[in-house]
């Protein structure tokens, strides 16, 4: 049976151009290559049988780290499947294996993890910068923190505000900055 397996790190992001070809049965992921307990992986690992032949349209599209990528090489060619990376125009299986590709796959393999480096380099670069420029990175604020202080200034008790402003006991102490030891 010809499986495929298809991955993208997130749910806007598309699969279409990893085009697979003929395959009977295919796992899509929305998950990034970085981890390796991804669901739609191990479903298609264990799914596979002795004989089946498993499709990845790149090798970066199967894992992000080397160590991880060879571990899922070894748990498919230990049930005896074939390993058909596309792009690459690599095949491997327990049987039949060139030098030269598992050569070009550790050489690939050392890219895909570089490339994951290099990425999440220049993540922290862009908000070291948007920290820097004083931009709010994450969740927008939901909670009201000049009311609160206004409230607390007025003599009301955390309590108090957390009711009133419809927010958490513990909202009410990260804006005044106490200490949840201390207690209404």
């Amino acid at each position: 049976m010809r499986v495929g397996y298809r991955r993208v790190s997130a749910s806007d992001q598309n699969l279409d151009r990893q085009q697979l070809g003929d395959v009977e049965k295919i796992f899509d992921e929305y998950e990034s290559g970085a981890k390796l307990d991804r669901p739609g992986l191990i479903a298609a690992i264990d799914f596979v049988r002795d004989g089946d032949k498993f499709i990845v349209y790149s090798i970066d599209r199967l894992a992000r780290s080397l160590i991880d990528l060879e571990k899922i090489m070894k748990a498919l060619l230990k049930k005896g499947v074939t390993i058909i990376f596309l792009k690459e125009r690599l095949e491997f299986s327990g049987d039949v294996s060139r030098p030269i590709d598992t050569l070009q796959f550790q050489i690939m393999s050392a890219f895909a993890q570089f490339e994951r480096s290099i990425i999440k380099e220049r993540q922290k670069e862009g908000i070291m910068q948007a920290r820097a420029k004083g931009k709010h990175l994450g969740r927008p604020n939901t909670v009201p923190n000049d009311k609160v202080r206004a409230l607390n200034a007025e003599g009301n008790t955390p309590t108090q505000i957390a009711c009133e402003l419809g927010i958490s006991r513990a909202s009410v102490y990260r804006v005044l900055n106490i200490s949840t030891d201390k207690v209404d």
